[in-house]
């Protein structure tokens, strides 16, 4: 599974970009309707999604969102019109450059592809832009490293740096800066971070690795081999919830901030639909990471994302 790695373009963005990347502020979750018309990926509705003239890093861009990061794609088509040839870009690269670690089997290999993305960034800013279709952003060398989290605190941190600092990207091309808007989204890259990482965990498990926070896992008396293994028992599941509920509390400190958020910002927070579905399932078979259900798409949701477009929430 894909992650999102955009951390180290807060360097170079800074430099040039005013507001973005800059610092940004800062757990109860136990306790056929006709669907939304697949779109046809062609030069006439890339069109129509852009307001302009499609070309083929449109397509790219598109299609790569598309079959690598569906949630997002989703909501990238409910963003209006004049944003969503960025956002689609800004995704996209996002995408190709978590797939880096995934598609290298030595680190060296992948630090010349981070090396050529840094070249890429530095070129655009020169006016002399890559064929490249997707080039925006940067990504840490670190994320090469297999690093385990100690703690909750980390992983929160890593998905600031990542997450969060798309949905900062994704408020600037917006034209929104706004300080509620900016927690709201802080919050929210958090969640997206924390259930993106329970969401790999079979994932990395059957390559024999674990990412979730060593603090949690020794609280419960839990190792590493107990997710490889694909252990079932009452403190794997224990270890679950206790992140889950990390991330659903984010969701509604996210959530707290709803009145005073600009209305011209909800669409940037629309994954929060995507990020609500994957709890909820979760609980529904008791923080079970293993089970079934919880790798299946939900095919409502193109939806219920709808209707809370049309609603104005996240």
């Amino acid at each position: 599974m894909a992650s999102s790695t955009l951390g180290s373009a807060c360097g170079l963005l800074r430099l040039r970009v005013p507001g973005v990347c800059r610092p940004r502020p800062h757990r109860e979750l136990r306790a056929g309707p006709r669907r939304l018309p697949e779109l046809a990926v062609s030069g006439r509705s890339v069109a129509a999604l852009s307001g302009r003239a499609a070309s083929g890093s449109d397509l790219y861009c598109l299609e790569l969102l598309r079959r690598r990061d569906y949630e997002s794609y989703l909501c990238s088509l409910l963003l209006p019109a004049e944003s969503r040839r960025a956002a689609f870009a800004l995704r996209a690269f996002n995408v190709e450059l978590a797939q880096v670690k995934d598609s290298v089997s030595e680190k060296p290999i992948g630090l010349m592809r981070m090396q050529f993305w840094k070249t890429t960034v530095e070129d655009l800013y020169q006016d002399k832009p890559p064929h490249q279709p997707v080039a925006l952003e940067l990504w840490k060398e670190k994320n090469l490293d297999d690093k385990v989290y100690r703690n909750i605190q980390e992983l929160e941190t890593y998905a600031e740096n990542t997450q969060s600092s798309l949905l900062y990207l994704t408020l600037e091309i917006l034209g929104i800066k706004d300080l509620h808007a900016d927690h709201a989204a802080s919050h929210i890259g958090k969640a997206q971070g924390i259930v993106t990482c329970l969401r790999a965990t079979p994932y990395h498990g059957s390559r024999r690795k674990v990412f979730l926070p060593m603090d949690i896992c020794m609280l419960h008396g839990v190792s590493q081999e107990d997710f490889i293994r694909k252990n079932q028992s009452k403190n794997v599941r224990d270890v679950i919830y206790d992140i889950a509920s990390q991330a659903h509390l984010h969701l509604k400190h996210a959530r707290s901030f709803h009145r005073n958020v600009p209305v011209k910002a909800l669409p940037a927070f629309l994954q929060t639909v995507a990020l609500e579905d994957y709890l909820k399932k979760i609980q529904r078979v008791d923080f079970d990471i293993f089970h079934p259900t919880l790798q299946q798409k939900n095919t409502l949701l193109p939806l219920s994302l709808y209707i809370q477009s049309w609603r104005k929430r996240y």
